[in-house]
C-alpha cells in the first residue's frame, strides 16, 4: 500500500511540475515577460534600466544588456489587454557592414549556446547582384533587399536577432523575445475585433 501511494505521490509531483514549466513565461534579464505594463517597467527600472517615455502603448527604456552599453529596450504590450507580450531591444549603431555583422554574429553564438540550434536562419541578399563590399552590402539593407534574421523557438516563446535599418542611414541588430501565453492573449484580444 505504502508503495501505492508512494507511486501515486510521485506521479502528483509530476504532474504539478509539468504544469507549472509549460505555465512559465519567457524571461528577458531573468524577469518573466508578464505582469501589466506598469508593473514590469517597474522590474526593469530595479535591474538598472532608464525610463526613456512611452509611446503607443509601449515603453522606452535604456541600459545594459548582453555585454552592450546603452541598448535601447521597447516593451509593448496592446492597451485592451495590458499585459506585456513583446521586448525589443536595440543595439548600439554601427556604421559598417563589418562591425553590424560582427555583433549580430556575436549575440547569434550566444543565444545558441543558451537556447540551442536555432529553428530558422535566413542571410541573404535579394538584389540581382551579390554584393562584394562592406559598402555594397551596407547600400543592400539600407535598400531592403538584405533579408538577415535567426529565430530560435522555446517552449516559453520565441526570441528573434535581426538587421535592420533605421532612420538617418543608422543600422542596427534587433532582439525580440515574444512571450508565448501572453502573445497568445493579446491575439486572441485583437481577434475579438474582427
Amino acid at each position: 500500500m505504502k508503495k501505492f501511494i508512494l507511486f501515486f505521490a510521485t506521479l502528483f509531483i509530476s504532474v504539478i511540475s509539468f504544469a507549472q514549466s509549460n505555465s512559465e513565461h519567457l524571461t528577458f534579464k531573468g524577469v518573466p515577460i508578464d505582469g501589466t505594463l506598469s508593473e514590469y517597467v517597474a522590474k526593469m527600472k530595479s535591474a538598472g534600466f532608464k525610463y526613456l517615455g512611452e509611446q503607443d502603448g509601449t515603453v522606452i527604456l535604456q541600459g545594459d544588456f548582453a555585454g552592450f552599453k546603452s541598448c535601447i529596450v521597447g516593451v509593448s504590450t496592446l492597451k485592451a489587454v495590458n499585459v506585456v507580450s513583446t521586448i525589443g531591444v536595440i543595439f548600439p549603431a554601427c556604421e559598417d557592414w563589418s562591425s553590424l555583422e560582427r555583433d549580430y554574429e556575436h549575440l547569434k553564438s550566444m543565444l545558441t549556446q543558451k537556447y540551442g540550434e536555432p529553428a530558422e536562419v535566413v542571410e541573404k541578399f535579394q538584389g540581382r547582384v551579390i554584393p562584394d563590399t562592406n559598402n555594397e552590402k551596407l547600400h543592400e539593407l539600407y535598400m531592403d533587399r538584405c533579408t538577415w534574421y535567426t529565430t530560435f523557438e522555446t517552449k516559453n516563446g520565441n526570441i528573434q536577432l535581426s538587421l535592420q535599418k533605421g532612420e538617418y542611414s543608422q543600422y542596427f541588430v534587433l532582439l525580440k523575445y515574444y512571450d508565448k501565453i501572453n502573445s497568445d492573449t493579446v491575439r486572441s484580444a485583437a481577434m475579438d475585433d474582427l
